[in-house]
């Protein structure tokens, strides 16, 4: 069962860039943005960060936070935002706890192959730590301009 509009922010913890550790709920108190994406250093998660970061400032004027979540390692997540320059933390979901409480894990197919991986989608959360808005099988480009506006009407 996957997270819905209405519910409360997961509490869990994951190890996230920078050496730190952060659970969903330390950013209470403030509106919350979270993106899944599947992979670091690829083209479509590359334009997405890179969006997120050219409107960083924007949102954090709204008054929110925005956090990156996928399956890839902290060192590729520290390499990822390194290389180009995201101000915000990228959580390692290892295990998939995460993304399987936000229902991110979907059937996808490659070539004729069938797999599970990470759904683009992305959630909005209130400064209660109460989910407003979700954002399922996004195309990243100009996705975080959509959020942004959602953001600041809420």
């Amino acid at each position: 069962m996957s997270i819905a509009i209405g519910d409360k922010v997961p509490d869990l913890k994951l190890p996230a860039s920078g050496g730190r550790e952060l659970s969903l709920r330390d950013y209470k108190g403030r509106k919350l943005v979270v993106y899944f994406y599947p992979r670091d250093n690829t083209p479509g998660c590359t334009l997405e960060g890179q969006e997120f970061t050219a409107q960083y400032k924007q949102f954090t004027k709204a008054g929110a936070d925005i956090v990156g979540v996928s399956r890839d390692s902290v060192k590729s997540h520290d390499n990822f935002s390194a290389k180009f320059g995201f101000p915000y933390a990228l959580l390692s979901d290892r295990d998939g706890e995460l993304c399987e409480a936000f229902g991110a894990i979907v059937e996808k197919s490659m070539y004729g192959r069938k797999y599970m991986g990470i759904d683009r989608c992305t959630f909005l959360f209130d400064a209660a730590g109460v989910l407003r808005r979700e954002w399922r099988k996004v195309s990243a480009k100009g996705h975080a301009a959509a959020v942004l506006e959602a953001v600041q009407q809420l």
